[in-house]
């Protein structure tokens, strides 16, 4: 083999691997069953994880000649951990783009300086093992892997997201030998993942050692199968045999199944290894099996059943010489109909994207870190994954076969600053084959896996028609995916995908697609409500829409995490880091927190609002009766238990538990509730609540986990007149330092537009700044006019000359008892044709540090994501309504508030209400805070409290990437009329839902 480092292999994108081998499932060769099942230990399989000696380079051509060689003194070399990142352990620098590579060029160009990491461990080859083939595994390296072992060249390696395993049966000898790796961080295909994440470098997965015998097993091809109709099983089971010299005769693979227990499942299957290499129709040394009318249970995400293949290698004598194993699920897929049919049941497509992430690793990650995320995701309600952008770690599709959920594998192929030149490109033919087929031989036993994607953003081409027909040929049973094949041309005739999958679109356009059958495919989105920041308006109506409409199928929410990087600060503390915080240049600043979880894996308020869309059961009261849908596709709602509350204005007033009737899935009974509803006032309002948990524990709940809440409000009817309030305010209790003031701004989210990025003019931001609504300021119309108890304000709002105006009049009642009821009338100009909100803002003493308030809650919500919030009267700090999103932002608003009080601790406070329900919220931050604030550490209390009551409140949308919110939640001109009132309060002392109803009639009188 030519010196490695002379082939310069990091410049040929026609040079995918040299010496790698074929791939193959992630399977290990074991003595016995026992240690095929894990349940002993495997003495053929050795880790070299651990502290490795490291040295960078700032290109390859500097790399000492030498270093590989047994010998070379590396005592000067650093120590650091492999698997391991260099750019997350003190080297280099992480480097956050979406589109825009990170360095200058046309493909296949890369950059002089070129970071090179050198690695050197040593290891031991027991005796044992010295009549045996050793092969290296090195799981991931960013993004060129050479590999050589006691100073022996051994190989290359591209694809930085899958295994790179080499034969080194001829390198090593028993005893102590050396293992040098050089990783060049700039490549050619670095053009081909250009993917929206960090760019690291290093060795990311494991690397590892297996010995087998001179013959062994060389990879195991299960296709289970599931019949719907007869409910039986059947499986087809292809074992490739390798040899090591000449082939030896009467070799026999036996393969049988059996439950996760350990128990037989059907008559075990045996079959004799071919040699003969002469014969015309000779296709290998493979043996196939088949078994039919399998008394088997199917795999689904809600039910996923397992079952382990144990299969065997003996030799002529019949001793057994290697065992190994895999998971298999029952499970069918078909599309017909435009709909994506799993065990013949059309199932919505609750999905999520995700990457392999760690804010402390960047994407190394544990098995154990690995199965939080899936817990995570299945605690919330998702039901599927898209590995954007490339395979993922091999556990983590283990955990989805185990805890139930579909995964559509996307293929490591991503060009977006070339999106349309490299797709035609002949030079990167060979990597996108390469890599999707690497990735479906891989991954091609998981029941979990359900559709191959042949990459992303990487426009459409002749290479991704070969891959499609390679994949086609090789499983026929999973189908396509691929945007890129409709991007922009929704109905263009193709090959490439079975399902339309569009990123972004309008739910206009989803449904008018599907409603007008454009074409046979199942819509099924890709990405959709990006959740950047405070985000994912508008999923409810998502959801409405595919729900109702048929041809769609549902879609993968962007993304799973705010890829922060977690990075120490000079005072000790750390902070989660974007783009541009490390000195890294180019760089797409705070892209790259666009997740449903922090990075730290805390779920956003946004999680709540998918897990209420996502409950797997329904209710609606049917007169004093509860109607129970089942919307499972499945399994009945025996693993379930649930209780029933009434609350009046926010007070429960009884609980019982509900008993559960036999429902089938997708199936409607109607049951009793358990208590009577109580006599209401014609002013109350009479919630009942639903709550719903586990009967028992699951692998990714506990006992007792709720796995839905569910409110329905009693639809008013013949109720007793209202009482008179009462309330012992005492007046003068309370003195505010400034009266309330209109209120038309909000400190921008991201998907208002990006705070730090240049070129908003399109977005809501630039739209408010150039109106000028940052800087209002007010003026007199006339003199303030009071006659009795009312007076009547009447003022202009401009940012100065050449901006618009905004008028307000205002009418305020003084009444006896201290409070205050006012009448707004409000009118925006044509000119501003957007407006953050509409409302009054209070800023208070800091000794209100406290809220209580009757509404939705207890975490935020907004007018267009709201579902995921109950109607319950609450009570916390100040500090509470803080939500740490990584970029600050408007956030802790509180949508349908009937009353909200910021009190101290004593009880003393401010009540406000409104005639109709309002967007409330109570902060330690200004607006103006959060709007210059780039990092949450530049926040400091202000030394007040700021509050605020809308009568009208932007929604949120996905704008950042992905549509606006709906026309009804935006705030255009026009004349605004609303009436608000407040009163001092006691919290401790006061009957407060009746104080808010007395001013809430004051206010219905106010003309």
């Amino acid at each position: 083999m030519p010196s490695l480092i002379d082939l310069a292999a990091w410049t040929k994108p026609e040079i995918t691997h040299v010496g790698r081998l074929p791939m193959r499932s992630p399977l290990l060769p074991a003595p016995d069953v026992g240690a095929a099942r894990g349940d002993a230990p495997n003495p053929w399989v050795r880790s070299l994880d651990g502290t490795w000696k490291f040295l960078l380079e700032d290109r390859p051509e500097r790399v000492p000649a030498s270093f590989m060689a047994p010998m070379h003194d590396d005592s000067g070399w650093h120590d650091v951990e492999v698997p391991g990142l260099w750019t997350m352990q003190g080297f280099d620098r992480p480097i956050y783009t979406n589109v825009q590579m990170p360095f200058r060029g046309v493909p296949p160009e890369v950059p002089a300086e070129n970071p090179t990491g050198l690695y050197r461990t040593t290891f031991s080859v027991p005796r044992a093992w010295s009549k045996r083939r050793i092969v290296l595994h090195v799981g991931a390296a960013d993004s060129v892997l050479h590999v050589w072992v006691n100073g022996e060249p051994v190989g290359i390696s591209k694809d930085s997201r899958l295994e790179a395993a080499f034969d080194v049966t001829d390198a090593v000898t028993t005893g102590r030998n050396t293992l040098a790796l050089m990783v060049v961080r700039w490549s050619d295909a670095s053009y081909i993942e250009d993917q929206d994440q960090w760019w690291h470098a290093g060795i990311g997965r494991s690397v590892f050692l297996t010995a087998t015998d001179r013959i062994w097993i060389e990879d195991v091809h299960v296709r289970p199968g599931w019949d719907p109709a007869r409910q039986v099983g059947s499986v087809h089971v292809r074992t490739e045999v390798g040899f090591t010299g000449k082939p030896e005769r009467n070799w026999t693979v036996r393969a049988h199944l059996e439950t996760m227990g350990g128990r037989t499942v059907g008559t075990p299957l045996t079959g004799v290894v071919p040699t003969d290499r002469t014969a015309y129709l000779f296709s290998g040394h493979v043996v196939d099996v088949d078994a039919s009318d399998l008394r088997v249970d199917p795999w689904s995400s809600e039910v996923p059943n397992r079952y382990r293949l144990v299969v065997s290698l003996a030799d002529a004598a019949g001793t057994v010489r290697e065992v190994t194993s895999c998971t298999v699920g029952f499970r069918s897929i078909e599309i017909r109909d435009r709909e994506l049919l799993i065990n013949d049941r059309p199932v919505l497509i609750r999905g999520m994207n995700r990457h392999d992430f760690d804010p402390d690793t960047g994407r190394v990650v544990t098995v154990e870190q690995m199965r939080a995320d899936v817990v995570v995701l299945k605690q919330y309600g998702f039901n599927a994954v898209r590995t954007s952008h490339a395979p993922n770690d091999p556990a983590f599709y283990d955990l989805c076969d185990e805890l139930g959920l579909y995964v559509v594998d996307e293929t490591n192929f991503e060009s977006h600053a070339f999106i349309l030149s490299l797709c035609h490109d002949p030079r990167y033919a060979a990597a996108l084959l390469d890599r999707g087929s690497r990735m479906v031989t891989r991954d091609k036993n998981h029941p979990s896996v359900i559709m191959w994607s042949l990459g992303n953003e990487s426009g459409y081409g002749a290479h991704h028609e070969a891959l499609a027909g390679w994949i086609r040929a090789y499983d026929p049973t999973r189908p396509l995916h691929y945007e890129g094949a409709i991007m922009w041309h929704w109905d263009r005739s193709q090959t490439a995908t079975d399902v339309l999958c569009p990123m972004y679109p309008e739910i206009a356009d989803i449904v008018d697609w599907a409603t007008n059958r454009r074409t046979e495919m199942p819509l099924i989105l890709c990405e959709y409500s990006h959740a950047m920041g405070n985000s994912n308006g508008c999923l409810a109506e998502y959801w409405d829409a595919i729900e109702s409409t048929p041809g769609l199928q549902g879609g993968f929410i962007w993304e799973f995490w705010d890829h922060g990087l977690r990075q120490p600060l000079p005072d000790g503390s750390t902070r989660f880091a974007y783009g541009g915080d490390f000195g890294d240049t180019p760089n797409d600043l705070n892209f790259c927190c666009d997740g449903m979880v922090w990075p730290d894996r805390t779920p956003k308020p946004a999680m709540e609002e998918h897990k209420v869309l996502a409950a797997p059961v329904a209710v609606e009261l049917v007169g004093r009766r509860l109607r129970i849908t089942n919307r499972q596709d499945f399994r009945d709602l025996s693993w379930l238990r649930a209780r029933v509350e009434v609350a009046v204005d926010g007070l429960v007033k009884s609980r019982a538990t509900l008993v559960l009737p036999e429902v089938g899935p997708g199936r409607v009974r109607t049951v009793a509730l358990p208590m009577p509803v109580p006599k209401l006032r014609s002013d109350e309002e009479c919630v009942v609540t639903v709550r719903f948990t586990t009967a028992r524990a699951t692998g990714w709940a506990p006992r007792g986990f709720e796995v839905a809440c569910l409110q329905v409000v009693v639809p008013a009817g013949a109720r007793a007149q209202p009482s008179a309030a009462s309330s012992t305010v005492a007046n003068g209790k309370l003195e505010l330092p400034d009266p309330p003031q209109l209120a038309l701004w909000r400190a921008p989210t991201d998907n208002d537009g990006l705070k730090l990025a240049e070129m908003q003019e399109l977005k809501p931001l630039g739209r408010w700044r150039s109106a000028g609504l940052d800087r209002l300021e007010a003026r007199l119309v006339v003199p303030m006019k009071s006659r009795g108890d009312r007076t009547t304000i009447e003022r202009e709002w401009s940012a100065g000359d050449g901006f618009p105006v905004i008028t307000q009049q205002e009418v305020w009642v003084h009444r006896p008892d201290g409070s205050v009821v006012v009448r707004e009338d409000v009118g925006i100009p044509e000119g501003v044709d957007d407006v953050a909100r509409l409302g009054m803002r209070w800023d208070l003493p800091a000794a209100l540090d406290r809220v209580t308030w009757y509404g939705l809650g207890p975490g935020e919500s907004y007018p267009d994501r709201r579902r995921g919030a109950y109607f319950g009267r609450y009570t916390q700090s100040v500090a509470d309504q803080y939500v740490p999103y990584v970029m600050p932002q408007e956030h802790g608003g509180h949508a349908d508030t009937r009353w909200g009080v910021a009190h101290d601790a004593s009880g003393w406070g401010l009540l406000v209400t409104a005639a109709e329900p309002f967007q409330w919220n109570v902060s330690r931050f200004t607006p103006e805070q959060l709007t210059a604030a780039t990092h949450a550490e530049e926040l400091v209390p202000a030394g007040g409290v700021t509050m605020h009551l809308d009568h009208r409140h932007r929604g949120l949308g996905t704008l950042s990437c992905g549509p606006d919110t709906l026309p009804e939640y935006r705030i255009g001109p026009g004349r605004y009329r609303f009436r608000w009132a407040m009163q001092p309060v006691n919290v401790k002392r006061d009957d407060l839902a009746a104080v808010a109803r007395e001013l809430r009639a004051e206010c219905s009188r106010l003309p």
